[in-house]
């Protein structure tokens, strides 16, 4: 039996995926690399963007910020915000990112208009993502 890399995703909400698999490409801050078994040690921060998991069945995740810490026992992924595609809903998200248009249209503020950015420039690199 070929060697599993032992893989967990989680974020602030929840534990996303905890599995053996054979490889996962990971969006770096630095860029985007793979791990497998095997694997040296490594600290990388995340960037927005893709997950991609292959193992029995291959599960793509949109992550945003958050750390990934590759050790000897395996990759864990510490996401601020960790999205399963499979579970995303195209028209709900376009319904959001409309929105938080608005929200930043309305903003009374600078922080407020500030916060309400940042919250739109998420949700369009999800959209960007799929």
């Amino acid at each position: 039996m070929a060697e599993k890399l032992t893989f967990d995703l989680v974020s602030p909400e929840r534990k996303l995926l905890s599995a053996d698999v054979d490889f996962v490409t990971v969006p770096g801050t630095e860029g985007t690399f793979g791990v497998g078994p095997g694997h040296v040690p490594l600290m990388s921060t995340l960037r927005p963007g893709v997950l991609d998991v292959e193992g029995d069945g291959a599960k793509r995740f949109f992550v945003r910020g958050g750390f990934a810490e590759i050790t000897a026992e395996g990759l864990t992924i510490l996401a601020e915000r960790a999205i399963d595609l499979d579970d995303l809903d195209a028209a709900a998200l376009d319904q959001e990112i409309k929105d938080a248009k608005e929200d930043v249209a309305d903003a009374k503020s600078d922080d407020v208009r500030d916060l309400a950015a940042e919250h739109l420039a998420g949700l369009e690199e999800l959209r960007t993502s799929l």
